[in-house]
């Protein structure tokens, strides 16, 4: 096994420090997931509770929906630029010549989509499982509950 030169090791550290700031953001936008699905449930329990138009509390379930398909798409940047680092540090020696530190946008911005892309991507990231509940069980409560009331 070769010694890492001083360039070697300093680029090893950047990665390091950018895997950590990455991580903690990553995680930052779990919790903030959390807290708009905790949000979109009690605004709806209290939307029922006070008897408000059915329709507006499904469009509010639906705004939030999508807003946390976009977190979640931020997320997923991240998380794609996680596994990058990660493999800098993995193979240092195959990633020396063209893995740089602290790239984060000017990587993403090679592949930026287009605007349709880009509501594509908010779209996905929305219909998957873990995000999609508990907005579908809340939207299929709002027409029973609008059905039982009209």
């Amino acid at each position: 096994m070769t010694d890492m030169s001083n360039q070697e090791l300093q680029q090893a550290h950047r990665f390091e420090q950018e895997w950590l700031s990455l991580q903690n953001h990553y995680e930052h936008y779990e919790r903030g997931s959390l807290l708009i699905k905790l949000v979109c449930v009690v605004l709806f329990a209290a939307a029922l509770v006070l008897r408000f138009n059915l329709i507006v509390a499904a469009v509010l379930v639906l705004i939030l929906w999508l807003q946390e398909g976009i977190f979640r798409t931020c997320q997923a940047r991240l998380g794609d630029r996680l596994l990058q680092v990660e493999a800098s540090l993995r193979e240092p020696a195959q990633t020396k010549q063209t893995a740089q530190a602290f790239q984060l946008h000017t990587e993403w911005l090679k592949t930026r989509p287009s605007a349709v892309g880009l509501i594509m991507e908010y779209a996905k990231n929305a219909a998957r499982p873990t995000v999609a509940f508990p907005y579908i069980v809340l939207l299929v409560l709002d027409v029973s509950v609008y059905l039982v009331w009209h």
